[in-house]
């Protein structure tokens, strides 16, 4: 399996500022910071005094509107009145009917819940203190899941597709995870030639962070017999790479193709053949035809897995 690697950056799920839509001061705080909530768990609440007697006025005059209306529709059953009166007394009662809708809808506002169950982050108010819409109060994050968004080059646009399955490491742990590529952009980005793509990751454990880098290991292809050597077993030339081989008890140097890499090993497209014994060690300082001795540990050339 030919794979590459990549890095990206792990983000929460769903992720927002806690804020009041209305103005007012805090009464009280239904939250413990760093703990978990539920979705539509009360998290604090505005007073709501001026509110309530804004409330129960609007509810007055929108009941002697009400009133006003049913006896305008008598007198215009009976012909006392005309069209017009009674459709004013009408829009009166409609426009009552409105204002107590809305003072309602802001005191519905003044109770603030969570939108998604998560975990809630350090709090920026205490009781008593004043909160505008612009003013926040903490962080809500779902981490139960993670996402994953990095980019490709765009020459391996064709080879990743949505549910492609990969593995990724982050800086402070050893433990590969999973993750699912869902969303691919429709569009590799002209600056830098890259395609941007987003995967899922479980974190039902709470061990990964959002924020944190994820060292991506992406599998592009697979190719059966291909040749793989070290990566110390390369030598970077001006036009390209070279590799030194074990012949007749001298090192042969042999100009190389490569293509892709995985962790340790480098593909090598052409110049070498299986069986080739490949030097790896002091490579740097040797030269064409310089006598070598050779120790071998391992199988010097193997298709790829």
């Amino acid at each position: 399996m030919i794979t590459s690697r990549f890095l990206g950056t792990l983000e929460a799920n769903e992720q927002i500022d806690i804020r009041s839509e209305v103005s007012g001061v805090v009464k009280s705080i239904n939250f413990q910071e760093g703990s978990k909530v539920n979705q539509g768990q009360v998290l604090f609440k505005v007073d709501d005094i001026e509110l309530q007697a804004q409330l129960s006025k609007a509810k007055t005059a929108e009941k002697l509107a009400a009133e006003n209306e049913r006896r305008a529709q008598l007198l215009l059953d009976k012909q006392a009145i005309s069209q017009e009166e009674y459709d004013i007394a009408s829009a009166d009662f409609q426009s009552a009917n409105a204002e107590a809708s809305l003072i309602s809808a802001q005191l519905s506002k003044t109770i603030i819940r969570a939108p998604f169950t998560g975990t809630i982050g350090l709090r920026s108010i205490s009781v008593g203190t004043y909160v505008t819409p612009s003013t926040p109060v903490a962080k809500l994050v779902n981490t139960s899941k993670l996402k994953i968004t990095f980019s490709i080059p765009e020459k391996y646009a064709s080879r990743i597709r949505e549910g492609s399955n990969f593995t990724f490491k982050t800086s402070d742990a050893s433990k590969d995870y999973s993750a699912t590529i869902y969303a691919i952009e429709p569009e590799v980005e002209i600056a830098t030639r890259t395609l941007r793509m987003r995967a899922v990751a479980d974190n039902l454990d709470g061990t990964l962070y959002p924020g944190a880098y994820a060292n991506v290991v992406l599998p592009l292809q697979t190719v059966n017999d291909a040749l793989l050597v070290p990566s110390e077993a390369l030598i970077p030339v001006q036009n390209g790479k070279k590799i030194f081989v074990a012949e007749n008890g001298k090192a042969k140097e042999i100009d190389v193709e490569i293509g892709a890499r995985t962790g340790s090993e480098v593909r090598v497209l052409n110049g070498l053949n299986v069986g080739d014994t490949v030097l790896t060690y002091g490579v740097m300082a040797l030269k064409n035809g310089a006598p070598v001795t050779v120790e071998i540990e391992e199988t010097v050339l193997k298709p790829a897995e």
